[in-house]
């Protein structure tokens, strides 16, 4: 059942590995996701806390990466998400098409229909456009590259452009749902908003001709096709914003404008830009290709509830729906290691922040049972009650692990009052509290928290059933580990 990592199989995760991870690369820098952590502190704590075959739970999957990386070391796995598009996301990284498969899907995907949306970016000049420069609704620019040296053209547009436009002023989307969004100003949304806002028209329409022919496939090859639209739909929207003024000096101006990209949130900028759907897509094809050539692994199956991941024995059971509710269906003490990085309170709002994904995939969010802090006031979704469904979790964690099973939170918040869940657990005494060390960062999909009093680290929280010099020593020698809880000088709030 072993499979290599993204890393060489052979090269064990050291301890100083942990304090220097590397960038992401290949399979796990595809896509887009806002809490990724590096591979090396989650390989280190799996080869160091369990042994071939011992159950590993993640039940807030998030990108799915601990549920490769455990597979891949020879354990079976158990994950569990509420988000529809982390069960995608996750399914893709243990189930990848062969790398001539898709490149065959996307050869016809794009014999079918890239002339097509070729021609609702033409010129008058016969060149297509590559870029559409607008400031709100007014176009300010085209941008296109000429056809012998690809050096960028910038043109003002003419009434050519504006009537290639108009022509999909009234186009009625097929394959997008317009989604659910909430009024939330931390991340730019409004109850009166939909998907369909963030793109232009002509980009749906182009969405809607890939869409038509994504559904023509089956299987991984459709999956991993999916997810290559997803990957690239953010550069695909009007949240792509316009970078002026780098690379300016004293008492000069820069008129240089620069391409940005979508980072976080649903910030639709004034100054933004509409990029050719098809070359955002066969750009983001390209290198999922080149990144599928490099796996040699075979693809893995897996049991979609809990009850046939235990009945069959499944190597992998990867499940849709509220953590809190399927982990009572674990049996008692039969994980050996859960490793999570659950909600961090109202850091990241991640369903909202996936509705998008989840919209291009056809697929429904459950709002009402995701255990996260929202700024959105209509969801209801408070710090009292994040809090209570974390305690009950964490009881739940304690039951179901093993009497030497390691419970490892990948956790921040910035005001202590987040970090109380603790309490349930000294009060009980059912886990204990064996120390933590920070997570160090080389990855660009981490956001961090940058409000004023956030704390700068992440940290790795480590609980088991006793304290021993023999359960803190694999942990002990990592760079930063302390018996301290990290939140002591964090502010009430």
């Amino acid at each position: 059942m072993s499979q290599p990592t993204l890393f060489d199989i052979d090269e064990n995760h050291t301890v100083e590995s942990i304090s220097n991870p590397k960038t992401y690369k290949g399979i796990y820098a595809f896509h887009k996701y806002w809490g990724k952590k590096p591979i090396e502190s989650l390989d280190y704590c799996i080869e160091n806390c369990t042994s071939k075959n011992d159950i590993v739970l993640d039940p807030f999957l998030g990108s799915g990466l601990i549920s490769r990386e455990a597979y891949s070391l020879g354990r079976r796995f158990l994950g569990i998400d509420i988000n529809p598009f982390s069960i995608e996301h996750t399914l893709f990284l243990l189930s990848l098409p062969k790398a001539e498969d898709y490149k065959n899907a996307i050869n016809l995907i794009k014999k079918n229909i890239s002339s097509k949306i070729s021609e609702s970016y033409a010129l008058e000049n016969g060149y297509i456009a590559t870029h559409f420069l607008w400031n709100k609704d007014i176009l300010q620019e085209v941008w296109t590259k000429s056809n012998f040296s690809r050096k960028k053209i910038q043109l003002k547009p003419i009434d050519f452009d504006l009537k290639q436009i108009e022509k999909f002023k009234d186009y009625s989307v097929k394959n997008i749902q317009k989604g659910t969004f909430f009024e939330n100003a931390r991340i730019n949304s409004s109850e009166t908003m939909t998907v369909y806002d963030l793109f232009t028209k002509r980009a749906l329409r182009n969405i809607d001709l890939i869409l038509d022919e994504i559904n023509e496939f089956s299987g991984d090859v459709k999956r991993a096709l999916q997810l290559t639209l997803t990957s690239s739909s953010g550069q695909m929207s009007n949240m792509v914003f316009a970078i002026t003024g780098r690379g300016k000096t004293k008492n000069q101006q820069s008129e240089k404008i620069e391409v940005g990209s979508w980072v976080i949130g649903l910030w639709r900028p004034d100054l933004h830009f509409e990029i050719n759907v098809w070359n955002c897509f066969e750009n983001r094809a390209k290198k999922l290709y080149k990144a599928l050539l490099e796996q040699d692994f075979s693809s893995a199956e897996y049991k979609d509830s809990i009850s046939d991941f235990y009945e069959k024995q499944a190597e992998i059971g990867i499940v849709q729906g509220n953590s809190k509710n399927e982990l009572k269906k674990i049996p008692s003490e039969s994980i050996k290691l859960i490793i999570t990085d659950p909600p961090h309170s109202d850091r990241i709002p991640y369903l909202e922040l996936s509705e998008m994904w989840n919209c291009l995939l056809n697929k429904q969010s459950d709002f009402s049972d995701e255990i996260v802090v929202s700024n959105a006031k209509v969801r209801k979704k408070n710090k009292e009650q994040y809090l209570n469904d974390m305690r009950e979790i964490l009881n739940e964690s304690s039951r179901i692990l093993t009497k030497d099973g390691y419970l490892l939170l990948y956790f921040n918040a910035k005001d202590k009052n987040s970090w109380s869940f603790f309490d349930s657990l000294e009060k009980q005494r059912s886990l204990i509290y064996l120390g933590s060390f920070p997570m160090e960062y080389s990855a660009n999909s981490v956001v961090q928290d940058n409000r004023k009093g956030a704390m700068k680290s992440d940290y790795v929280l480590v609980f088991n059933h006793s304290r021993t010099e023999k359960t803190i020593g694999i942990f002990g020698k990592i760079k930063g580990w302390t018996i301290d809880k990290p939140f002591k000088d964090v502010e009430n709030a």
